[in-house]
C-alpha cells in the first residue's frame, strides 16, 4: 500500500456499522476494497455492513466462502462480493469472472482475502485490514494505492474527524 494510512479503532460491531456506513456514504460506482485479516477478523460484517448501507437487501448479503462470489443489484450501487479463501490462485479467481466485475466502472468490487489475488485487482484500490485487539474490538488499517482511492481516504478522514 503506497501513500496515506488511516487507523480506526472500533470497540463494537455497532461501531465497525458506523465505519462502513460512512465510507458508503463516499463511495462511487467503480472502486475495488480489498479485505485482508485472519479468520473471524470481521471481513463479512464489515461487508455486510458497508452494502447495507448502499440500501441492499441485509438478509441476503452473506459469506461467499462457499459461492466464491455474491451480487448485490438491489442497493443503489451493484456491489460484487468476492471471497478468495478457497481458491488455489489468481488464476482460479479470474475463472469466476471477477474481471468483469472488477474493471467495470459500475460495480463496487470487495474482495474478502484480498492479498491472496492481489497481482489482478486494480491497482488503485482501497486496502482494509482487519486486526483483533480483543473479544469485540477491532482495528482497521485503511490504505490507497491509487488517485481515486487516495482522494477517497482523504474525505473518509474527513469525515471520520
Amino acid at each position: 500500500m503506497a501513500g496515506d494510512l488511516l487507523t480506526f479503532r472500533s470497540d463494537s460491531e455497532q461501531q465497525t456499522e458506523q465505519l462502513a456506513g460512512q465510507l458508503a456514504a463516499l463511495l462511487n460506482q467503480g472502486i475495488t476494497i480489498a479485505l485482508n485479516g485472519d479468520l473471524g477478523a470481521g471481513k463479512t460484517h464489515f461487508s455486510r455492513s458497508l452494502c447495507a448501507a448502499l440500501q441492499a437487501d441485509p438478509n441476503q448479503i452473506n459469506s461467499p466462502t462457499f459461492v466464491l462470489m455474491q451480487l448485490y443489484t438491489d442497493g443503489s450501487i451493484p456491489v460484487a462480493h468476492f471471497d478468495t479463501y478457497r481458491l488455489a490462485d489468481s488464476d482460479e479467481f479470474l475463472a469466476i469472472g471477477a474481471d468483469e466485475y472488477l474493471h467495470d466502472p459500475e460495480w463496487i468490487c470487495l474482495v474478502e482475502w484480498a492479498e491472496r489475488v492481489s497481482d489482478v485487482l486494480p491497482e488503485d484500490r482501497l486496502t482494509i485490514t482487519i486486526s483483533h485487539c480483543g473479544p469485540e474490538q477491532r482495528q482497521f488499517l485503511i490504505g490507497a494505492s491509487g488517485i481515486e482511492s487516495a482522494t477517497l481516504l482523504r474525505q473518509l478522514k474527513l469525515r471520520l474527524s
